[in-house]
């Protein structure tokens, strides 16, 4: 009997983490994820269930014994601490998709490049006080061994991760190459157990992706549950509230800064920004993607648009849009820091996309030190801010937050937009888990408690199912 180890994104939604241990004593990690927000850095990190799990802590297991690794999507908070995981011996195969292999080369190398430049201004700070230097999280020649060790899967191909045991992915509707993962165990007496696990769940109001495939077998399930307690918004009325900000900020003469997921969320909003232009809709002059990452995925978007959705891949070749500049003439993509540095000099009319989506680094705290404190300025959030985060403090009703070790006011109108999330909401989820036959044991995981709570209790009122919230470190047979 194989048993699953629950051991990150419990009762928070970062740091996607599970280990299974097969009846054959192999071991097959589930994600691989990096906490994000806060001080998840730390060594004496704490996630919000108050346990020691920061990102360089001890691994939960001996990364040399395990046998190979399974990634629902690229998404850092799912595969970011793949790097470390091999840096410290893992040698075994990667699992994922086509996209998502694509992907995890642009995010991994990207974050490696991150934790060299973070610890080499952490130790310039650390060298003045004369403290003790710290190494990088991992390196660049880290995440190069990972994309070395990568498998990619066509969508609904079932692989053999190792003796015994099978993975089948079906499109999540996430993001390009996301995935819920079905895993497939043989059993010492011939029978099969299966463990599906959600990924994360898209949301119909992704203007590309395709909705999450329905399953309808499985004796363990893993849902998400970020958005656990609440629906979105309907669409229509989340864009048309975005259009009347633009038309404000127009009024207002200044800019409008959005911090954006350069995977995902960055590609539905200029998705979103192009359809406003194509129908004369867009008063501002410019749009911004000061992001190289986002510029990056938006070509590996487009080589694997056979995976958006019918209706808007057959728009996209009605008008023979082949990239997002076709479709977004205004967009100016700003890959150089020197390019970036030069959106300081536009005083109004610009719409800036820059990650990160939580504001915790990236060039939009940049953005932040010339337009944050401007009361002309909009800022819009369209993605979820984690605990901990620059982003979640902003939306909590900060009046200054901490950049580059100086406080900077905000005064710039914020607006949340929940309409625009790439996860399933609270009858999304209940609904794709509906359709599973003879009620797997079910546990709710990657979301935060209270949210998790209100999903529990919903799926008991809605289907009487019982469902169950673990705690990080507990383990069950599958």
């Amino acid at each position: 009997m194989a048993l699953l180890n629950f051991l990150g994104a419990i009762q928070q939604v970062t740091g996607s983490c599970y280990l299974i241990e097969t009846f054959d004593k192999k071991n097959i990690l589930l994600e691989c994820g990096m906490q994000q927000g806060g001080d998840s850095d730390e060594n004496n990190n704490n996630n919000n269930n108050g346990n020691g799990n920061g990102n360089r802590s001890a691994f939960a297991f001996n990364p040399e014994h395990i046998d190979a690794v399974v990634i629902s999507h690229a998404h850092i908070d799912h595969s970011g601490m793949l790097p470390r995981l091999v840096s410290e011996g893992f040698r075994g195969p990667i699992f994922a998709t086509e996209a998502t292999c694509e992907l995890m080369e642009l995010m991994l190398l990207d974050s490696a490049h991150i934790q060299e430049k973070d610890a080499e201004w952490e130790n310039r700070w650390r060298a003045r006080r004369g403290k003790k230097a710290i190494k990088p999280l991992y390196v660049s020649q880290d995440a190069e061994r990972v994309l070395k060790q990568r498998k990619p899967v066509s969508y609904e191909k079932r692989v053999e991760v190792v003796p015994g045991v099978h993975v089948t992915f079906a499109d999540a509707g996430h993001i390009i190459g996301a995935a819920i993962v079905k895993l497939e165990f043989a059993e010492p007496n011939d029978s099969v157990r299966t463990l599906v696990f959600s990924g994360d769940l898209g949301s119909t109001c992704s203007p590309l992706m395709k909705t999450p495939a329905i399953l309808k077998h499985a004796d363990v399930l893993l849902l998400e549950s970020t958005y656990g307690d609440r629906d979105h918004r309907c669409n229509e009325e989340t864009l048309d509230e975005l259009v009347a900000i633009l038309e404000q900020a127009d009024k207002d003469g200044g800019n409008v800064m959005i911090p954006a997921f350069s995977v995902g969320r960055t590609q539905d909003i200029l998705f979103h920004l192009g359809r406003f232009y194509q129908e004369g809709r867009l008063p501002q002059h410019t749009v911004y993607l000061d992001s190289p990452m986002a510029i990056r995925a938006n070509d590996i978007y487009f080589r694997h648009r056979e995976d958006f959705d019918e209706e808007n891949r057959a728009m996209l070749k009605k008008h023979n849009i082949h990239n997002v500049s076709d479709w977004l003439p205004i967009l100016k993509l700003t890959p150089s820091p020197e390019e970036s540095m030069a959106i300081n000099n536009v005083k109004s009319g610009a719409i800036i996309v820059a990650g990160s989506g939580m504001c915790n680094g990236g060039r939009i705290v940049h953005h932040f030190k010339h337009n944050l404190w401007r009361e002309d300025c909009h800022l819009i959030f369209t993605g979820f801010q984690a605990r901990g985060t620059t982003g979640r403090a902003i939306v909590d009703g900060v009046k200054s937050v901490r950049v580059f070790r100086e406080d900077i006011m905000v005064g710039a109108q914020v607006h949340t937009l929940g309409g625009f999330s790439a996860h399933a909401g609270q009858s999304q989820l209940i609904e794709w888990a509906s359709h599973f036959e003879d009620r797997p044991e079910l546990h709710l995981i990657h979301g935060e408690l209270d949210k998790m709570l209100i999903l529990q209790s919903e799926f008991k009122k809605r289907l009487n199912w019982d469902a169950n919230i673990p705690e990080l470190g507990d383990r069950i047979a599958l």
